[in-house]
């Protein structure tokens, strides 16, 4: 069982261009078992919004989309998670990145990420 990040989420679309061939294999070996944290929605619509991101579809569109194509679920964010995302060390500031992080650490699962401060955390098994 792997959780996506949101890069990786996004570069499924670009047909893995921007994927690393450990992700790839990852991706491609997860028998369906491949998850997603409900805040790459807000993180891809707060980018979307800021002029970050540009997208072909309005963001909830796109991301529903995106999760239907390449048969990825979502994990919502509950209050251990969220609680868990706040307790987590200073390490990485970014709180959508925190929620991923705890996403995979409550389901023990690997995140599929390019973020070189993910693997920082103890606990957290990285594939890149």
């Amino acid at each position: 069982m792997i959780v996506l990040d949101t890069c990786a989420l996004l570069w499924l679309e670009a047909e893995g261009d921007h994927l690393s061939e450990n992700a790839k294999a990852a991706i491609t070996q997860s028998g369906g078992k491949r998850y997603v944290s409900a805040a790459s929605a807000f993180e891809m619509a707060l980018k979307h919004a800021a002029g970050k991101l540009e997208l072909p579809l309005a963001p909830d569109a796109c991301y529903r989309r995106l999760l239907e194509l390449h048969a990825v679920r979502e994990l919502p964010i509950t209050g251990e998670i969220a609680s868990l995302a706040g307790t987590l060390p200073l390490i990485h500031r970014d709180p959508c990145d925190r929620f991923i992080i705890a996403t995979a650490l409550e389901h023990k699962m690997s995140i599929v990420t390019a973020d070189r401060i993910m693997p920082r955390y103890q606990g957290v098994n990285v594939i890149w």
